[in-house]
């Protein structure tokens, strides 16, 4: 489609080493629309993350094309922001000089001219601070936080320079089940404020359908795109969703094909045949 956000075509990666080449994708093709929710699972290697880091521009792509917003990516960029599972706080900063801190100190500059706009970014993150919940601990150390009030601390330092697109690699994957419900229902309310494109990776097929529009499921070896489905949930969720049938029944078909596309399918039903044998 013409308004896509994100336009991905015919995209390959290969990885090169000394003893070896490991095809990590292959002819990748997806379109992203404006303030989409797009979740992205799938078996391990089946290339999640490495897509989502070629449109963060962190990888460079082997073949095909990645446009965004109708021109090629050719590195990182301010209008883009990424958010891993693992936090990366500076712990010598307490958490409103965390959401300060840019990596893309260069960009940042690039676009801050004067007092005024040093004004309006203070601002922001104090606004980001109320909206993640952690207005009382903008002095407080990441050592003195949970996971979760952590993981909030990134997002918001994501969040802070205004990005267009959101990319999170399976950013509450380490989180105890009742912050991640916390956690969902807090990005989704980020991505209504915010009005931001967002690509969420994640290995928890019950997340991918919470908080997606559209789920994009992934194959390994080599990594590929298998079947696209479409959430048929409302844009304003909430935690009883997950036991409507609509959900359950989606969750089912989405689990059986990383199954069958992981080839653990057959390797259970090889694992029956021996324990037959056996008995």
């Amino acid at each position: 489609m013409s308004d896509a956000k994100i336009r991905v075509r015919q995209v390959g990666k290969t990885f090169v080493s000394e003893r070896r080449e490991v095809q990590a994708l292959q002819s990748i093709d997806l379109d992203i629309q404006p303030n989409e929710f797009v979740t992205f699972v799938g078996a391990s290697g089946c290339g999640k993350s490495t897509l989502l880091r070629i449109i963060a521009g962190l990888e460079t792509l082997s073949r095909g094309e990645i446009l965004l917003d109708g021109r090629p990516i050719d590195g990182p960029g301010v209008d883009r922001a990424m958010v891993f599972q693992h936090y990366s706080l500076y712990p010598w900063l307490t958490v409103m000089k965390n959401i300060k801190f840019c990596r893309q100190l260069k960009v940042i500059a690039d676009q801050v001219r004067g007092d005024a706009d040093i004004e309006t970014a203070s601002g922001r993150a104090d606004a980001l601070l109320a909206l993640m919940g952690l207005t009382s601990f903008a002095d407080a150390y990441p050592s003195q936080l949970s996971g979760g009030m952590q993981q909030r601390v990134a997002i918001a330092r994501a969040l802070l320079p205004k990005p267009a697109t959101l990319l999170m690699d399976e950013p509450f994957g380490a989180l105890d089940a009742q912050t991640r419900e916390v956690m969902h229902d807090l990005i989704r309310h980020v991505h209504r404020l915010e009005k931001s494109t967002i690509l969420f990776v994640t290995h928890d097929v019950e997340e991918a359908i919470y908080l997606g529009s559209r789920i994009v499921l992934m194959a390994p070896r080599p990594g590929r795109i298998d079947s696209i489905y479409e959430v048929p949930l409302p844009a304003q969720r909430h935690q009883d969703m997950k036991l409507a049938p609509e959900f359950t029944e989606l969750k089912r078909e989405i689990l059986a094909r990383i199954r069958e596309t992981s080839g653990m399918q057959t390797d259970l039903e090889q694992l029956a045949r021996l324990s037959a044998v056996a008995g």
